[in-house]
């Protein structure tokens, strides 16, 4: 699966939309307890974290899709005027190694610029890599904590001008 993804902009109660977050959600919790997440952890995570924040005019969740199957997600949120968060950034495992990680990205970054930001900020665990060696390659580099968590081991920024 390798290619162009289309790249677009979804209400996060989309049916397309909730499936792929309880996907992002089952690979990020199996991935944190070593095991596959069971439902009800999933169902805990989504109510503990919910996505009713990426809807405009603060904020934009994008689906993406190859083939036409959705394939992976990200969102945007405004954390004040000048600056949003990329969160929720996930791809498929099929869809690994296809780019899609790198298109989504981009595509989120241009979300922020059209809510306004100048600054992408972000946060992620120490044992997602994959993720943290994309963002360096994106220019993100990492800086002093801007949010506290269970989750927040690192935190990386990007000038958006």
């Amino acid at each position: 699966m390798t290619g162009m993804w289309t790249i677009e902009p979804s209400p996060v109660d989309h049916p397309d939309a909730t499936a792929v977050m309880r996907d992002y959600l089952e690979d990020v919790a199996g991935r944190y307890y070593g095991r596959p997440a069971t439902a009800e952890e999933v169902d805990r995570a989504l109510a503990a974290e919910p996505a009713d924040d990426l809807v405009p005019p603060s904020g934009v969740f994008l689906l993406g899709r190859a083939g036409g199957a959705v394939t992976g997600c990200v969102g945007v949120k405004l954390l004040d005027a000048r600056t949003a968060e990329l969160t929720k950034l996930y791809i498929c495992p099929a869809a690994r190694g296809s780019g899609g990680g790198s298109q989504l990205l981009l595509a989120a970054e241009r979300a922020a610029r059209e809510l306004g930001a100048e600054v992408m900020c972000l946060n992620t665990r120490q044992d997602l890599t994959e993720a943290k060696s994309l963002y360096a390659r994106h220019g993100y580099v990492e800086t002093e904590p801007y949010t506290t968590g269970r989750y927040v081991d690192h935190c990386f920024q990007k000038a958006l001008l």
